[in-house]
């Protein structure tokens, strides 16, 4: 819940760093040209703002300034939970952690699902439907298919949407495996189901 928590505001704290360039004195946006975000911050945090209270440009800084710590504060506090997290983790189920794509926070989603449903995991297909990704059946005529389930724990569906969409971008097996459900005429989201499917079955033992 914290670190969920923190990322949202560090998002909320970046987008108005950019909203904040774009507006800034170009003596300032000089100073940020050709800079990573990162190094962006480190830059702005180092600034010493004079007269800010009066001085609208020094005020424009003093700005800059309190928002680069303030990114810097959430991001140390998330890199602390996903810390905290892994110790966790490591000790209830390290093998988990060991998956392609499966990072601490999609982790802790999957076994918090589980951990709260203890009565509807009896089985990997109990699992499965816990998590959103039991297949429903959408045939019509002589067309054979199915379709997402939107039922289930929401944020353990997130988490394999997000080993999915990192095995489609990373891994080889699962690129092929794409690229030959395409062929086959199935659809992205039908894919993206199968895949989810694939990976609750695995993430279940």
């Amino acid at each position: 819940m914290t670190r969920s928590s923190a990322v949202k505001a560090r998002t909320q704290t970046i987008n108005q760093i950019k909203a904040l360039i774009v507006t800034a004195p170009e003596v300032m946006t000089k100073q940020l040209e050709g800079l990573t975000f990162n190094k962006q911050v480190k830059k702005m945090s180092s600034w010493r703002p004079i007269n800010y209270l009066t001085d609208e440009t020094e005020a424009v800084k003093q700005a800059f300034k309190r928002l680069a710590k303030r990114w810097i504060s959430l991001n140390d506090e998330i890199k602390q939970a996903d810390r905290d997290l892994e110790i966790v983790l490591n000790q209830t189920s390290p093998s988990l952690l060991n998956q392609q794509g499966v990072g601490t926070d999609v982790a802790a989603k999957l076994v918090l699902a589980a951990g709260s449903n203890p009565e509807r995991m009896k089985s990997e297909a109990s699992f499965a439907a816990l998590c959103g990704v039991s297949p429903i059946d959408a045939s019509s005529g002589m067309q054979q298919r199915h379709r997402l389930n939107q039922g289930g724990n929401r944020q353990a569906n997130n988490a394999l949407y997000t080993i999915a969409l990192t095995r489609i971008n990373h891994d080889p097996k699962t690129q092929a495996y794409v690229n030959k459900k395409t062929a086959e005429g199935k659809t992205r989201k039908e894919i993206i189901r199968q895949l989810k499917r694939y990976i609750a079955r695995q993430t279940h033992k």
